[in-house]
């Protein structure tokens, strides 16, 4: 577990910390070359770079069972799905949240629970808020068991301009809800598939945010 992230005291995620830094020497080299308009193209885009990494501290007192959004975004879709379908393997319930990039992406887990298998899937970077994007783009794939045996996965998903899914944790790994867990870069989208007996609370284009809004509730 990259203790490093998770328990980040900066106000801004680290994977953002190079980004900022070439945003600012490239500000500065422009501004000594006398290129004023260019200076302040590159001036705005780095606030962005770092108004897009930042990471609020967020902290809850949720009951056990509940389920926390992993992300903070919109609630893009909430779905039953079947056996052949679903990443448990039974019958479940998806939720979806798609997140813009003027959104947090400092991804949260969602439940207690110990990590039992992470799995990258490489692929496509079509807009996250699209139906093909959850099956053909980039993702990773967290499966997680909760102390009372139920089951939890988390996917995460790239979107048209993110390149690249950043995990800070390993199988095996004990976690915390509302612990930070990873980060996708500028515009993408997550999923959490739960039991097909969980009470979901939360509704279709309702905005969210990760480790503090609740989705719904275990049986």
């Amino acid at each position: 577990m990259d203790q490093s992230h998770i328990e980040n005291k900066w106000p801004l995620a680290k994977d953002g910390i190079p980004f900022v830094l070439m945003g600012g020497v490239l500000t500065l080299i422009l501004f000594y070359l006398g290129l004023v308009f260019a200076t302040i193209v590159a001036g705005v885009l780095t606030l962005f770079v770092i108004f897009f990494f930042r990471d609020p501290d967020r902290e809850t007192d949720a009951e056990p069972k509940a389920v926390l959004t992993p992300a903070d975004g919109k609630i893009l879709e909430i779905k039953r799905i079947e056996d052949a379908d679903s990443p448990l393997g039974e019958p479940a319930v998806k939720v979806s949240i798609f997140m813009s990039i003027f959104n947090v992406h400092v991804n949260r887990i969602p439940v207690r629970g110990t990590i039992r298998k992470i799995t990258y899937h490489p692929g496509k970077f079509f807009s996250a808020n699209l139906d093909k994007a959850s099956k053909l783009n980039e993702s990773n794939r967290i499966d997680l068991d909760t102390p009372d045996s139920h089951r939890v996965v988390v996917i995460q998903i790239a979107g048209l301009i993110a390149r690249r899914i950043a995990c800070w944790i390993k199988e095996e790994d004990h976690v915390n809800a509302a612990q930070r867990f990873g980060l996708i870069r500028f515009g993408s989208r997550l999923e959490v598939c739960l039991p097909a007996d969980s009470r979901i609370i939360v509704e279709l284009n309702q905005k969210v945010k990760a480790g503090e809004t609740i989705l719904g509730y275990l049986s």
